[in-house]
């Protein structure tokens, strides 16, 4: 499997289990930021894959940026290299093709919320913390990410003061899915990316890349561009064989074509 130095992967049937394994506090440097894109873009074209699930070892999920590992100013392109890659660890994980589900099992600041806020379905342990601190540093960074998650007074709040949430407090807003017990974490996580696994896997690809369309679109243009999904999902010998299943009382077995 495609297992790198700071981030483990474990295959669960076809479901990938993506760990954080960056001690003490999976703080994310240049390499592992590398290592993520990697693997979220070797599970975005394997077709053993549908889904993943991304959580850490220890008691931290990720505490942000490693701040020993800056760019260095005075060498043109590095801190344009180091933003590119910084931009892109998001984006492997949102732009894969394949639903990727959290399980925040810890505190998760900065851009370790960035990695959270790339998923697309969020679940914590009732032990996890989450802020965007870099105004306590002197910086001024993830507004888009807060923007994606929170309303405009509690992005804005987070933004300027550095404040920190409980699992409890994102689950009252309606941010995440569910608040687990530590030891429960996983299976949750586990158990819905293994339903999305079972679903015909190319109406999966469509649905991801709908839900990362339409977010942006105006609500004609979504629905559309929905419909013609649709249109062509409903050719495909998977749509088929779901009709089929339906009808003859038994589970689907879906091909991917």
């Amino acid at each position: 499997m495609m297992g790198k130095e700071h981030v483990r992967v474990e295959m669960h049937g076809m479901v990938a289990l993506v760990t954080l394994a960056r001690p003490p506090v999976n703080a994310l440097n240049r390499k592992m930021r590398h290592e993520i894109v990697e693997i979220f873009d070797e599970i975005s074209q394997r077709d053993d894959i549908r889904s993943a699930v991304l959580t850490a070892e220890g008691k931290t999920f990720c505490a942000g940026a490693d701040l020993k590992d800056r760019p260095d100013p005075s060498n043109p392109g590095d801190f344009l290299e180091h933003n590119r890659i910084t931009r892109e660890t998001g984006n492997s994980i949102r732009e894969c093709a394949k639903p990727v589900v959290a399980a925040v099992n810890g505190t998760a600041l900065g851009a370790g919320l960035g990695l959270m806020a790339s998923c697309d379905i969020y679940f914590a342990s009732e032990n996890a913390v989450f802020g965007m601190p870099e105004i306590n540093v002197g910086l001024a960074g993830g507004a888009s990410m807060l923007n994606s998650l929170f309303g405009r007074s509690t992005t804005r709040r987070m933004f300027f003061t550095g404040m920190r949430m409980t699992a409890q407090d994102l689950l009252d807003r309606s941010v995440i899915e569910a608040v687990t017990k530590p030891e429960d974490l996983l299976d949750t996580a586990m158990a819905t990316a293994t339903e999305i696994a079972s679903k015909a896997p190319l109406a999966i690809k469509y649905a991801k890349e709908a839900a990362n369309m339409v977010e942006n679109m105006p609500q004609r243009d979504a629905y559309r561009l929905e419909q013609n999904y649709t249109m062509a999902l409903s050719k495909t010998e998977d749509a088929k064989e779901a009709r089929m299943a339906f009808l003859e009382k038994r589970q689907p077995e879906f091909k991917g074509r």
